[in-house]
């Protein structure tokens, strides 16, 4: 009798409690096996072309680079790695900039061991799952008319001041010279604003920003 192929998965988080927490939640299940982990987005995106998963447990917020823009070159890379939004993120716009940058699925950190083994299944096997929090915002925000201008409304003062740089190319090293800032303070302020306009990359966010002020 052939046993079934587990489910490789990898886990991209830079709490290494919560990783631990996953790996032991993974042993317990007979369907998966925990392949590696990763502690930033460059990393992710590295061992998933050195370990192929079929899926990547990916937080959003990592130094570096973030899990959105992680997500968008690791689907641009590998189409078949199924990528599931695992953070403590429940605003509108981090789901549908999560969605863009191709999860398949987007849920909370404070779901159950049942509900995120569940969703581990789901997508492995080529649905799209969200959690049941996640899913009701999901669709109220898709009712929303004129996002990008509201968008732009949320963005803090300093995060407007990298916006209007990155509208002209500048890269991190250049936007934190000109503003007197660290460098990981900048790509933090970077993976924010992605976030808060719905964009998956800076190119995306620059035309946001000129067709807003066309």
């Amino acid at each position: 009798m052939n046993e079934a192929i587990p489910i490789r998965v990898l886990v991209a988080d830079d709490h290494p409690l919560f990783r631990q927490g996953v790996q032991t939640m993974l042993e317990t299940a007979e369907d998966m096996r925990w392949i590696g982990e990763a502690t930033t987005g460059e990393e992710a995106v590295r061992l998933a072309e050195e370990l192929q998963p079929d899926v990547i447990l990916m937080d959003i917020r990592m130094p570096g680079m973030s899990g959105m823009e992680a997500a968008q070159r690791i689907r641009a890379a590998r189409p078949e790695v199924r990528i599931l939004m695992l953070t403590m993120f429940r605003d509108d716009a981090s789901v549908l900039t999560a969605m863009k940058a191709g999860a398949r699925g987007y849920i909370l950190k404070d779901a159950s061991k049942d509900e995120i083994l569940r969703a581990i299944r789901a997508v492995a096997g080529g649905e799209a799952i969200f959690g049941p929090h996640v899913a009701s915002r999901v669709i109220d925000f898709a009712t929303r008319q004129e996002y990008g201008i509201e968008a732009l409304k949320e963005l803090t003062p300093r995060e407007k001041e990298v916006l209007a740089l990155l509208i002209e190319d500048a890269a991190n090293s250049d936007i934190a010279a000109a503003l007197g800032l660290s460098a990981k303070t900048v790509a933090n302020h970077v993976s924010s604003i992605l976030n808060k306009l719905q964009v998956r990359d800076r190119h995306e966010a620059a035309r946001l920003l000129k067709g807003n002020r066309d």
